[in-house]
């Protein structure tokens, strides 16, 4: 079958370097994944074609690139599942990290993410005599995300990283995970208190793509929620996060309902003086609504069976 590459090039030697596309037709078999169209390319074809590739098994996670506008390791994608009718097939360096040349980034941003939510186990007291043997519940509890393998396809497409590259990333918080829900590592607090500032945990928007691009099935985004929930738990309940969840819970709890009138300024503190410039923000917004009738009701009347929605808080609030 023939294929047609669309291939996003960077040449940093260039004398004005801007990105540009290519496209490259190569004859493929049935079997071929988007990798082995790419090294026929540069072996054939334009031997400047720049990529990263080494197990071509889905272990070491060099070959991460987008395909089609998601990040997907090219060893692992078939030519089959991405080509359109047409047989063309979008290729581009990951997104997130700053463009090497062609399909190669550099991670140094995305190590340094992970060092700094200090990935490596911090036993409390002193040195065991023997081994430590950790209940082997909690030990399977941890094997999916240990199931990481550093590709970089979720900070790649994260949405919030888009934005703000002071946000941790969703692999650095699932690493973090790891160590939080070890049962050897008694730093447990420390952790969340510095996850749990600017950066960290609660700015995750739930936007799902790093569980959806994630070859490995590590979902780090459930890997977050946990971290929020072991965070209140902890008492850590100050943050705008930690109040958003507690004031969603709350309006659920006692209606049924999400009572969005409420929502923000009971997040951000009613009677928090800090808060008032965003609250004041907001007006705008708030004036608009109303034009167009679109402000949300302030109170809101329980649903038929709310005693049901408020027995399944009881039951998951309730001491273990």
């Amino acid at each position: 079958m023939q294929v047609t590459l669309d291939v996003r090039r960077f040449n940093p030697e260039d004398a004005n370097p801007k990105p540009y596309r290519k496209t490259y037709t190569v004859e493929a078999e049935d079997y071929f994944t988007v990798l082995d169209a790419l090294i026929q390319v540069r072996e054939y074809q334009d031997p400047t074609l720049a990529l990263r590739c080494s197990c071509r098994a889905s272990i070491c996670g060099s070959c991460a690139m987008r395909i089609n506008g998601h990040a997907k390791l090219a060893c692992k994608t078939k030519l089959t599942s991405v080509m359109d009718a047409q047989g063309n097939v979008r290729v581009e360096p990951a997104g997130n990290m700053p463009v090497v040349k062609d399909l190669i980034v550099d991670m140094k941003p995305f190590w340094d993410k992970v060092r700094a939510v200090d990935p490596w186990l911090q036993p409390e007291g002193p040195e065991p005599e023997g081994e430590y043997l950790a209940p082997n519940e909690a030990m399977l509890h941890l094997t999916g995300v240990m199931s990481c393998i550093m590709c970089g396809i979720c900070v790649s497409d994260c949405t919030v990283l888009e934005v703000d590259s002071n946000f941790l990333g969703p692999a650095a918080l699932a690493k973090a995970y790891r160590f939080v829900g070890d049962p050897r590592d008694g730093a447990n607090v420390a952790r969340l208190k510095k996850l749990n500032e600017y950066g960290g945990m609660w700015d995750c928007t739930r936007c799902y793509e790093c569980v959806q691009v994630c070859p490995k099935g590590v979902a780090p985004m459930d890997r977050i929620m946990a971290l929020r929930d072991k965070a209140i738990t902890a008492g850590f309940t100050g943050t705008t996060g930690a109040r958003h969840a507690e004031v969603f819970a709350a309006s659920i709890k006692h209606t049924g309902w999400l009572n969005e009138f409420w929502l923000l300024p009971k997040t951000l503190g009613m009677f928090n003086p800090l808060s008032l410039p965003a609250l004041l923000g907001a007006l705008p917004i708030a004036l608009r609504a109303v034009r167009h009738n679109k402000l949300p009701h302030m109170f809101h009347k329980p649903i038929s069976g709310i005693q049901h929605v408020r027995r399944i808080f009881d039951k998951v609030e309730a001491p273990k």
